[in-house]
């Protein structure tokens, strides 16, 4: 569907990647409906962006009931983009149950609770899409990523079963899957080094295929370079021989470290 003129929900505006999604989505001529925690760096987002009727609502997805109140807030929407989410990195038993109920919600509940109201109002109007931010993580499982990896595999299987129900009709979803992204996002903001045999991928290029997967109503786009993409495809077919490499080429050193430094964001 065309991006000119329609009214675009994003949730997770305000980190590293939504705002590259957000640039995105702008230049191609959408208006915004911009939400996260954080309400001055919403504003000035909103400000900053090209393009005129953008709007700011502040929502912690964290919260019980927050989806639908910020979908009833939004009003018209024509493209959901579900971009919020929490690392929930780590070993299944160093995380409260706080902890383990707000991954959940943000990263899987609060989808496909706003899927469910915005799907009877965009077949009313006759169009509408839904954009999710999964993870190759949603292909294959990492060592400490048990919660993350749970509900990115989550969110890839609703997108696409939805996808599937929605044949036939004039709304369509699309799954959108980054890696290793340098400069912002999760794995940017946990401090730590790249494996430098795998590469990585840059916000623009998540900002691009979400736009990509609305205009082109693609199913499913991996945002990472071949290495990644490959031997995500290679983990999904082969998971205990994975595992076994990953132990011995110290990737999953790499995962303690990330898991280390993101205590304080799940």
């Amino acid at each position: 569907m065309e991006l000119a003129g329609a009214t675009v929900l994003l949730t997770g505006a305000t980190g590293g990647l939504g705002r590259a999604i957000a640039a995105g989505l702008a230049e191609r001529g959408a208006r915004l409906v911009l939400s996260s925690r954080k309400g001055p760096e919403l504003e000035a987002l909103a400000a900053e962006l090209p393009g005129e009727g953008h709007r700011a609502l502040v929502s912690d997805l964290a919260e019980p009931d927050a989806a639908l109140r910020l979908v009833a807030d939004a009003g018209e929407i024509d493209v959901l983009v579900a971009n919020a989410g929490l690392p929930a990195s780590g070993r299944l038993e160093d995380m409260d149950r706080v902890r383990i109920e707000r991954a959940l919600r943000v990263n899987l509940e609060a989808p496909i609770l706003m899927t469910h109201a915005l799907l009877e109002p965009m077949r009313a109007r006759g169009r509408g899409h839904f954009v999710y931010v999964s993870s190759l993580n949603g292909i294959a499982a990492t060592a400490r990523a048990s919660l993350y990896s749970g509900t990115k595999f989550g969110l890839r299987g609703f997108a696409l079963g939805l996808r599937e129900d929605l044949r036939d009709t004039p709304l369509s979803a699309s799954v959108v899957l980054p890696g290793l992204i340098r400069e912002a996002g999760m794995f940017a903001d946990s401090g730590v080094k790249a494996p430098a045999i795998g590469g990585t991928g840059t916000p623009r290029q998540v900002a691009d295929a979400v736009v990509a997967a609305i205009e082109r109503d693609r199913a499913e786009i991996a945002v990472a370079p071949l290495r990644q993409r490959a031997a995500a495809r290679f983990a999904a077919r082969w998971p205990e021989l994975a595992g076994r490499l990953a132990r011995a080429t110290g990737a999953v050193r790499v995962a303690d470290a990330v898991a280390a430094n993101q205590t304080d964001k799940r």
